[in-house]
This record gives structure tokens, C-alpha cells and sequence, in this order.
């Protein structure tokens, strides 16, 4: 009877961890936090970054506002999602800002109709690691505070020559493609 009365405290007490565990997750982001879209200098130029100070990317496969980043995408490109309206902070404009349903029911944060994404690679503020990376059937960009690509600046060729853009684009095919072998 001691050996089930224990196994039975065990089996509650995991269940319990595990309830715990899931409704964490289920929570996140938190009730009541809005989600903050801002802009950071960083060595692309002006870029939108989470309240965190994380880059933002768009994705180019993306079309008319949805997302078509889910599954293993998703989990090398997190979405930002939100649990209601997002705020504009620290230069970006409001007015560019919305939100788009997600194919799993979660509202995705949206800048100029972009669905906006973090990299997983990227581990600290500032980082742009995902930048013109071409995986997943189309490449990543960190977005301007108009909400257009951002490209990384063009380096001297070998004949002195430079790019004179100022590392800003729209959405057209750039870069390239990156290395890491998804």
C-alpha cells in the first residue's frame, strides 16, 4: 500500500511540474505586457529590434501580411508574437505596426505588412547574424524603420570601387546566401 501511495504522489507530482511547465509556455508573452517594436543603430544602419534589443527580420517568402514561416522554420526564425496590440518605442512608428494571424492562432507582430521574426543565432543585443541568409526558400533581412530591407553594406571591390547606397533596399532579391546549411 506504501508503494502506491508513493507512486501516486509521484505521478501527481510530475503531473503537477508538467501542468506548470505547460501553461508557462501556454502564457508566454505574458497577459498584460505589450510587446515593444523599436529601433537600435547597429552596424546595418537604423534597425527595428524587440524589447529585448534583438534584431527584427522579414522574410521574403512572406506575402499580403502572412506568414509562411511555421515548423522548423519557426524554430530557427521565431516569430514575435503578441497577445494584443504592440507598441512603438524609441523611433518606431506606430502607424506601421500591426499584428497578423498566425496558422497556429497566435497574433504575429507586423511592421509595413512585414510578419517580423527574431534569429536564433542571434544571442545578444545588436547581433544581425541572420542578415540576407537565403534559407527556408527565400532570404532574411533585417527591416528600416520604414519597414523596408535592409542590406548589408557593400565592401570594396578589388578595384577600390564601392556601393554609395547606404546599405538600405526594398524587397528584391539581395545578398548572399550565408552558410549556415539548414
Amino acid at each position: 500500500m506504501k508503494r502506491l501511495s508513493l507512486s501516486l504522489v509521484a505521478l501527481v507530482a510530475a503531473g503537477s511540474l508538467a501542468a506548470g511547465v505547460t501553461s508557462a509556455l501556454a502564457a508566454s508573452p505574458s497577459k498584460g505586457a505589450r510587446v515593444k517594436v523599436s529601433v537600435a543603430s547597429s552596424k546595418l544602419g537604423r534597425i527595428l529590434v524587440d524589447g529585448r534589443g534583438r534584431t527584427l527580420y522579414l522574410f521574403e517568402k512572406d506575402k499580403n501580411g502572412r506568414s509562411t514561416c511555421s515548423a522548423a522554420c519557426a524554430s530557427f526564425w521565431p516569430p514575435l508574437v503578441a497577445s494584443g496590440r504592440p507598441l512603438a518605442w524609441a523611433g518606431a512608428k506606430a502607424s506601421l505596426l500591426g499584428t497578423t494571424r498566425r496558422a497556429d492562432g497566435r497574433l504575429q507582430v507586423t511592421y509595413a505588412h512585414h510578419p517580423l521574426y527574431t534569429f536564433a543565432k542571434d544571442t545578444g543585443k545588436g547581433q544581425t547574424n541572420g542578415e540576407g541568409l537565403r534559407v527556408f526558400g527565400a532570404e532574411w533581412f533585417a527591416v528600416s524603420t520604414t519597414g523596408a530591407t535592409v542590406e548589408k553594406p557593400a565592401s570594396s571591390d578589388s578595384s577600390g570601387g564601392s556601393d554609395s547606397s547606404g546599405g538600405y533596399g526594398s524587397s528584391g532579391g539581395y545578398g548572399s546566401s550565408g552558410g549556415y546549411g539548414y
